[in-house]
């Protein structure tokens, strides 16, 4: 008896071609984040998260794997993981899309889920968040191996291979709004198109 033929998909031809287009497109605005202007640097990295962000989406669906964003602000920086076989979060191997990008150090990220604005102090991995002073990991009586042993955080925002988000908006601006009050704003409906904007500070004068 024949085999049944699947009558909708993407064949492998079909997914490198979206993937070689998406990363074309990111690796473009990469170029053009050396603008002369503060404001068209802060907006070119903005734009390179939108495109990497988009890519990072469809290559979940595409190839039915769980993508996560990891954001750093101790670092100023993110990255794409995925989980693997072993139900661990780990980073997507030969992509230089997905490599953590630290942004350069006079701009800031602020990153927002359901509503609340995420700090790295809110994690529960973060220090003292799991244990009371007596407890505490920070503790010399207390060994739980090398700090390269320890896990990484799970991925502040999921895209998922159904197509699924988390809803979050990410919001690009400089530390000092002196040099520039041109902030970039990627936000997501739990969904894609992932939605940008950008939006100039009243001036308080």
């Amino acid at each position: 008896m024949p085999s049944r033929q699947r009558s909708s998909g993407f064949t492998l031809i079909e997914i490198m071609l979206v993937l070689v287009i998406m990363g074309l497109v990111a690796g473009y605005v990469v170029v053009n984040a050396f603008g002369n202007a503060p404001q068209d640097k802060l907006k070119s990295e903005a734009q390179r998260f939108h495109a990497v962000a988009t890519l990072a989406s469809d290559f979940a669906v595409l190839n039915q794997m769980e993508f996560g964003l990891v954001i750093d602000d101790k670092r100023n920086s993110y990255k794409f993981v995925f989980l693997d076989d072993n139900d661990e979060w780990v980073d997507v191997p030969e992509n230089q899309a997905f490599v953590e990008r630290e942004l350069p150090e006079e701009m800031v990220m602020t990153l927002v889920l359901d509503g609340f604005e995420w700090t790295s102090e809110e994690s529960l991995f973060s220090s003292g968040s799991l244990f009371d002073e007596q407890l505490s990991v920070a503790n010399d009586s207390v060994q739980i191996g090398n700090e390269e042993d320890i896990p990484p955080p799970p991925p502040q925002v999921m895209f998922l291979s159904s197509g699924d988000l988390t809803e979050f908006t990410l919001q690009f601006a400089f530390f000092d709004p002196v040099i520039s009050d041109a902030q970039f704003t990627v936000s997501s409906k739990g969904y894609l198109p992932l939605i940008n904007d950008i939006a100039l500070l009243e001036d308080a004068s």
